[in-house]
Order: C-alpha cells, then sequence, then structure tokens
C-alpha cells in the first residue's frame, strides 16, 4: 500500500469518527457551547465580521477593556466556513453547522500526521494500527467535538503535522520546507504547542550538527521558518504594535527567536562544515543568539505564556480551572476523571520505555523526535492537565510500534488476534477499562457533581435569552458566564475568565466576596447595571471564610441591599439585580 492509496482508510477512518461525532453531540450543538472559549471566540468573530479592524482584538463590552491574544487567522477560517454556509441556509443553522464542521475538520488532518508519524517509525503496519488507535480513540476527540471553535484543535493538527514533517525529513526532501512552514503558522495560532514546535527545530538543527547530510533539509527548514512566521506576524499584528513584545501570543520577541534561529541556521547550513565540531558550535551559538535577543527583549517571558499576568489572578482564578491544574490534583479530586486522562499517555510512556531499550530505535532519527515531541507531551500534561490531548495524539504512533512488538512477541501472524489486542490498546477501551476499576475501588467523582444539573443549567443559550431582553447594560456575574454574555446578548461584562483581564478578574472576586457597601463602590467603579447570579454553589475563587459577610452570600439568603432592585419577570435560571442610581 503506497501513501496515496493509504489516503482512503484514513479517509474512511476520518469518516466514522465525524459520524460518532455528530451522533453523539449535534443535539448539543444547538443548546450550548462546550466551554467558554468558545463562546468568547464566537464574540469575536461576531465583533469582526460586524466591521471590528483585523488588527483591533479588543472586546470592547468587557468593563475594564481586554485585548485579546486570539489569533484572528482563526477568525478568517470560521468567517470563510459560516460564508459557506450562509450561501445555503438561514443564518442560525450557518452558524450551528459551522461550530459542528469547523473542530471535526481538523481530525482529518490530524490523523494523517499521527498515522504518517507511525509509518515512519515502524512501516505501513504500524499506521494501520494506528488508525485503529484513533477510531476507537474517544478521549482523543474532545478539542474536535462539534461546537468547539476556539484554537486548540487547530493547534493540536498543526503539532502533529509538524512532528510528522520532522520525522521524515531525513527521507522525504520537501518535509523539512513543510516543517518550517508549518510552524511559522502554527506560532500565529497560538503559543500553547510550542514545545512541541521547539523539540522539531532543535531535532533538526541537532541532526544538521551531527550529520553533514543533513545541511540541506536544515536550510530548507530555517528558511521556511524564517520567511512564514515573519510573513504571519506582518499578517496579524499591526503597525501600531510591531515594537510590543509579550509572552502569550506572537510578537516581536518571538520573532526575533524564531527569525533569528531559522536565518541562522539557514545561513550556516549553506556551505556547512566539515567538522561536526564546528557545526555543532554554530548550532548553539545560533540558539544562544536569537534565545539572548528574545529574552532581552522581554526577560519575563522567560517564566512562560502567564508570566505578564497578574500574580494575584493565580490565587483567585487560574488555580480553580481545571484544564491548567496538574494531572496529580485531577487524580485525588476526581479520581475516575484522572484515571480516564492519564490511562492512554501512561500506556504511550510504557511503550516509550520499552521501545528505548532497541539500539535500533535509540539511534533512528524518527523515532527520537518522536520520543522527545512526545516526552515533552506528557511532561506538559503533568504540570497541566490541558496536555493531554498532545500526549494521546503523539502517543499513539508509540503504542502503534509497541503493539507490533507484542505481535511478533506473542507470534500473533492472524488478523483475528492482532486486532484483538489492539482494540484493548485503543484510548476509549483502555481508559473504559480503567474508569471502570477505579469506580469499583470505590473511587467515585461524585464530590465534583454537586449541583451540576442546576450549574449546568447556566450554561444553556436559551437561559441566556431572558437576559437578552433586558435593556442593555454591564452585568456583574460570574466570570464563566461573561463569555456567554457577550456572544448570546447585547449586555456588556465586568469580567471573563481571560489571564489578560486581571483587574476585571481582581474586581468581580472583589464584588461578590466584600460586605454589601464596598461591593457597591466597586460595580459603581466599573459602572455596573446588573449584579446576575445562577445557581446555589458559589464562585470558585470565593474563600469559604469570606463567605458569610459577603454580597454573594447576602444575595443567596434573599437579603437584598437597598441598593439594589430585583428585576421582575422570568430570568431563567437567572436571578438578576438592577444597581440603583
Amino acid at each position: 500500500m503506497t501513501p496515496a492509496n493509504f489516503a482512503l482508510p484514513a479517509g474512511l477512518v476520518w469518516a466514522l469518527i465525524v459520524l460518532q461525532l455528530l451522533a453523539r453531540y449535534w443535539t448539543e450543538t444547538g443548546q450550548a457551547f462546550p466551554d467558554t472559549d468558545d463562546a468568547m471566540r464566537l464574540a469575536q468573530l461576531n465583533d469582526w465580521l460586524a466591521g471590528q479592524s483585523w488588527y483591533d482584538l479588543h472586546q470592547w463590552r468587557v468593563a475594564p477593556g481586554y485585548e485579546s491574544h486570539w489569533s484572528r487567522l482563526i477568525d478568517a477560517g470560521l468567517g470563510g466556513t459560516l460564508w459557506v454556509f450562509g450561501l445555503f441556509f438561514d443564518a442560525p443553522l450557518a452558524e450551528r453547522l459551522m461550530r459542528t464542521t469547523w473542530p471535526m475538520l481538523w481530525l482529518a488532518p490530524t490523523i494523517a500526521g499521527m498515522a504518517a508519524i507511525a509509518w515512519r517509525i515502524a512501516g505501513r503496519e504500524a499506521a494501520v494500527v494506528a488508525l485503529l488507535l484513533a477510531l476507537v480513540g474517544a478521549p482523543a476527540f474532545y478539542q474536535f467535538r462539534p461546537g468547539r471553535i476556539d484554537h486548540h484543535n487547530v493547534q493540536i493538527a498543526l503539532s502533529v503535522l509538524v512532528v510528522a514533517a520532522t520525522v521524515w525529513s531525513d527521507r522525504v526532501r520537501w518535509t523539512a520546507l513543510a516543517a518550517g512552514v508549518l510552524t511559522g503558522f502554527a506560532i500565529g495560532i497560538g503559543l500553547e504547542c510550542f514545545p512541541y514546535l521547539a523539540v522539531c527545530g532543535a531535532a533538526i538543527g541537532l541532526r544538521y550538527a551531527i550529520d553533514r547530510s543533513g545541511a540541506r533539509a536544515a536550510a530548507q527548514y530555517g528558511a521556511a521558518l524564517a520567511i512564514s512566521s515573519l510573513a504571519v506576524f506582518l499578517l496579524l499584528v499591526g503597525p501600531g504594535s510591531w515594537t510590543h513584545a509579550v509572552c502569550d501570543t506572537i510578537a516581536i520577541n518571538w520573532i526575533a527567536l524564531v527569525g533569528l534561529g531559522g536565518i541562522g541556521l539557514a545561513a550556516a547550513s549553506v556551505r556547512p562544515s566539515a567538522s561536526a565540531a564546528v557545526r555543532l558550535s554554530c548550532a548553539v551559538a545560533i540558539g544562544a543568539v536569537a534565545t539572548g535577543v528574545f529574552l532581552s527583549l522581554e526577560p519575563r517571558c522567560l517564566n512562560g505564556p502567564f508570566a505578564m499576568m497578574d500574580t494575584e489572578v493565580w490565587s483567585i482564578w487560574l488555580t480553580h480551572v481545571r484544564e491548567m491544574q496538574p494531572l496529580t490534583t485531577l487524580i485525588l479530586t476526581s479520581p475516575a476523571t484522572g484515571a480516564a486522562v492519564a490511562s492512554f499517555p501512561a500506556l504511550a510512556l510504557l511503550a516509550t520505555l520499552l521501545l528505548l531499550r532497541d539500539r535500533t530505535a535509540r539511534h533512528d532519527f524518527g523515532y527520537l523526535v518522536t520520543f522527545g515531541a512526545f516526552g515533552i507531551a506528557f511532561v506538559t500534561m503533568l504540570a497541566t492537565v490541558k496536555g493531554y490531548s498532545y500526549a494521546t495524539w503523539l502517543g499513539m504512533p508509540l503504542v502503534a510500534a509497541f503493539a507490533l512488538r507484542l505481535f511478533r512477541t506473542l507470534q500473533l501472524e492472524s488478523l483475528v488476534p492482532r486486532f484483538a489486542l489492539s482494540l484493548w490498546l485503543t484510548p476509549a477501551v483502555l481508559s473504559g477499562g480503567v474508569v471502570g476499576i477505579a469506580q469499583a475501588a470505590g473511587f467515585n467523582d461524585g464530590s465534583a457533581n454537586i449541583d451540576r444539573p442546576e450549574r449546568d443549567a447556566c450554561f444553556k443559550s436559551a437561559s441566556y435569552a431572558p437576559l437578552a431582553q433586558l435593556p442593555a447594560g454591564v452585568i456583574a456575574t460570574d466570570l464563566d458566564f461573561g463569555p456567554f454574555l457577550l456572544a448570546l446578548t447585547p449586555h456588556s461584562v465586568v469580567a471573563a475568565p481571560y489571564h489578560r483581564l486581571s483587574s476585571g478578574i481582581r474586581g468581580m472576586h472583589r464584588i461578590f466576596a466584600s460586605p454589601a457597601d464596598e461591593a457597591h463602590r466597586l460595580l459603581q467603579g466599573f459602572g455596573a447595571t446588573y449584579v446576575a447570579m445562577c445557581g446555589s454553589l458559589s464562585p470558585s475563587d470565593l474563600e469559604k471564610s469570606s463567605l458569610d459577610t459577603s454580597l454573594w452570600s447576602r444575595l443567596q439568603a434573599n437579603e437584598i441591599p437597598s441598593w439594589l432592585e430585583r428585576v421582575p419577570g422570568g430570568t431563567g435560571p437567572f436571578t438578576v439585580y438592577r444597581v440603583k442610581s
């Protein structure tokens, strides 16, 4: 089977997964957004389609003012998809179809890239097994399910494609060029995937340093990276911000890092020295210069994408966000969920350690790149749960290669026993079995589901329809409701759950945590028109010690301060109060 012919089974696997996702989630796409980020993305898209400048990423309906760091490239893709559906369907259905199809479209390159990695490291049979892992890979679909229009699925797809292009760069001439172009594009989407991109860049540079035959690939990669990243920078960053260095999105400091690195690598590779020591010294010097310029422009970025965020916001908001918590925290608070998340990456780690015992694998460029990319993904997952999607997709090729070793060890020659064994290694079956064992042992997530039905009602799209009928104003409410209000109503909000919105997050925390008189003063400072509450579960950022005397507790007890009046009529699950002037 040639790579061209392999597109048919890969496409069939993608289609079957799409059918799975549509059967499970189509109804939900008409009822709610999967996440706050998806609602916020729709709000940003709508503002752009309504005439906001391409370079203007301010969300003007957030009271303190909020400049998003999200890429306009995603807005362009969503807008184009919406335009296509708008040719055939009315606006609400076109939007629903856009939100449904966009994430699933990005499954196709993800599957293709993952299978390509498996083919490179262990051959065609491994690619076939990898397709089975993807087909029965439900936990891996989380970021690709209908409705997910933020940016995570695009970043995962591009990361897998960059790794795939890199592992083939020692065998197929054009793949190093593709890796450079895709890396520049990925940086323009977001920096969450930067660790995996960095592994690939380092691998190509080190191969050039160790093996002179890698010079051509290094030159192609370096030139493509420098040109593509600069082009994306000019496309996304307005002239007024060209000199503005930031840590969480593409900016001059990031262009200095990848641009200088790419140009330096390309220049050094055109006429490579015959000495490995000289080539290695050049590669190290290029990396050191690029990193030095990067840090000189904004030293704080050494501490990661959140380095410029107000430190107070960590304790009152970000530490409570589940996807940002360490895996150990998730396992302790929600054992069954933690087991489901960790099971397949743990299997992939075991496969990696066993494959590393093979001398051939330890000396193969494709294996080493795959090991490195997955290793970074696994460590990232341990630090922040949201890294598990990368660990799962980048772990599939390694599990597929490991499965072939098992077939040989167990002398499984026929299709049926091979299929049965492979099925047990799939993410869905493995995680389901681990969860079953955890629950049988008494480890449940019961404490995490308190007031869940009541809380879920607060995120249904229909719950915001009554609020949309109120005269437009500024609403002070739980952070997580902010994006839904922006997407589904004409109102403004005091805050939303985004790290650049430090003043709003601090302000919203203090409004609900303070005694009534202090809360009144804060609300006036934000120009708030309404206070809205939903359900009886307190905001996650409120400490128990402050609840008794807080505005939130008084309102829960129906003790309404004199400066508030309850808005009459039906407002769904929300209780809304108007701030008296």
